[in-house]
């Protein structure tokens, strides 16, 4: 059966970043501390169709395809683009889970060499490997905020899982299988003795992992293999019909039972320990193994309302601005999303004694009389309140806003002229009324960054 490609692509980029790049992009929308740009939608639209020539799609399906492109691209790159962000917050990590699948897309491709790897990403996807990459960590990101937050809610009674698996036996007929980590202990450019040295270690760790130790901590910490290392040692699945592996090594991981543990086998330069993780017998799989499985694929009509729920409250609480022109589909009702021009948001401008007139009333509740004097550059103040729409912060009194350690940008609470003043003369000066700030400072409101 044909499905829908719901192939979410968003190339993040950040607001604080983009100042450094002098030719920019057309930006469409800014969701937070991100943008979408017109050519992230083109791509995005591009990516979709071409991977649904590659599943082979015929034209009707493929205009489908087009047509719902057309009408949702902006939406869906809303939607992942919060869900990825709901995934940092809630510190998700799939760098384990990308690397095991591409380990799983290359050995199914059969290319060892990392450089023609990625030359056959991009001449399967159109998109650099790295692009590629990104593209799969977020949707793997996506996918499990959906799980994490959504699916976990949705249940489906046990005898309907087991009145699927029993009308479609021939879904879980399964090759035989096993899943392997690994820990590399190198010899290359050692010595005898050396070599004996990493013998010695990888057997010592063979001995740690048998009694119990977490394989994956000590192929972490002590693998010379960085890729599969920094995952704990996870490669991807191996079937034997793929006579992907050396024989001396298929015979033995295919013989073990689920986690066990080699000794130490000789592999070129050095030595490699293998766990069996897991493994399928070749025939039907049992249902208690595919439960979850049929679980998931059922439970995914139901979702899609509930999904939709989920990324209507993100939205709610997002900062969102959509450029005019182009259309969120998955909209939040009564949302404010107008594009807000940076340009057309000018600083307002104060003095010292229109803050401290703010903070008397404040602390006075009286309303005081109008105040007309003149800053030390010659410009009329009052006291007259901040315009509609100003950054709140700004309106209030300076002795309401919040710390933050340092004042805001073009902003001086010091109460002090920074010129240096003429020397006054003998008579004593006049001494200031109680709660009056020194005039001649101006100070100005700015908005915060981000607002604009």
């Amino acid at each position: 059966m044909f499905c829908k490609w719901v192939v979410l692509i968003p190339a993040v980029v950040s607001v604080a970043g983009a100042a450094d790049i002098r030719v920019v992009e057309e930006i469409v929308a800014k969701v937070n501390g991100d943008i979408i740009t017109r050519g992230q939608l083109d791509q995005t639209r591009q990516g979709i169709v071409q991977e649904a020539r590659r599943q082979g799609a015929n034209n009707a399906q493929l205009n489908e395809v087009i047509a719902d492109q057309q009408k949702n691209a902006l939406r869906n790159q809303i939607d992942q683009l919060l869900l990825v962000q709901k995934a940092k917050d809630l510190n998700i990590n799939v760098d384990p889970d990308v690397t095991r699948r591409f380990a799983q897309y290359q050995s199914e491709s059969k290319i060892t060499d990392p450089d023609k790897f990625h030359d056959y990403v991009r001449e399967q996807t159109g998109m650099t490997y790295e692009d590629y990459r990104d593209q799969m960590k977020n949707a793997l990101l996506t996918q499990r905020v959906i799980s994490d937050q959504i699916s976990t809610h949705v249940n489906i009674p046990e005898p309907d899982l087991k009145k699927y698996y029993d009308e479609h036996p021939t879904e879980f007929v399964r090759e035989e299988q096993v899943f392997l980590s690994q820990i590399v202990i190198s010899t290359e450019g050692k010595n005898a003795e050396q070599v004996a040295a990493a013998q010695k270690k990888a057997a010592d760790l063979v001995a740690r992992a048998r009694k119990g130790e977490k394989f994956s901590d000590l192929a972490r910490d002590n693998s010379d293999e960085p890729n599969s290392a920094r995952d704990g040692g996870q490669l991807p699945p191996y079937k034997r019909s793929d006579h992907l592996m050396v024989k001396q090594i298929e015979d033995i991981v295919f013989g073990m039972k689920k986690g066990a543990v080699t000794d130490p086998i000789k592999v070129g330069a050095g030595f490699v320990i293998l766990k069996v993780d897991d493994r399928f017998e070749a025939g039907q799989a049992s249902f208690e193994e595919v439960k979850e499985q049929i679980a998931q694929k059922l439970a995914e009509p139901k979702m899609e309302p509930k999904i939709r729920e989920y990324l209507t409250r993100l939205r709610e609480d997002a900062f969102l601005q959509i450029k005019e022109g182009f259309v969120d589909t998955g909209a939040a009702p009564g949302k404010d999303t107008r594009w807000q021009d940076a340009a057309q948001l000018k600083p307002e401008t104060t003095t010292k004694e229109e803050v401290a007139a703010k903070r008397k009333r404040k602390l006075l509740h009286v309303v005081p009389l109008p105040v007309h004097a003149k800053s030390s550059i010659g410009v009329p103040t009052s006291a007259s309140a901040a315009p509609a729409g100003a950054d709140p912060a700004s309106a209030a009194p300076a002795s309401t806003r919040p710390a933050s350690g340092a004042p805001a940008s073009g902003v001086s609470l010091s109460g002090t002229d920074t010129g240096k003043p003429e020397k006054p003369a003998r008579a004593k000066p006049a001494r200031p009324a109680p709660n009056s700030v020194p005039t001649g400072t101006p100070v100005t409101d700015t908005p915060p960054a981000g607002k604009s």
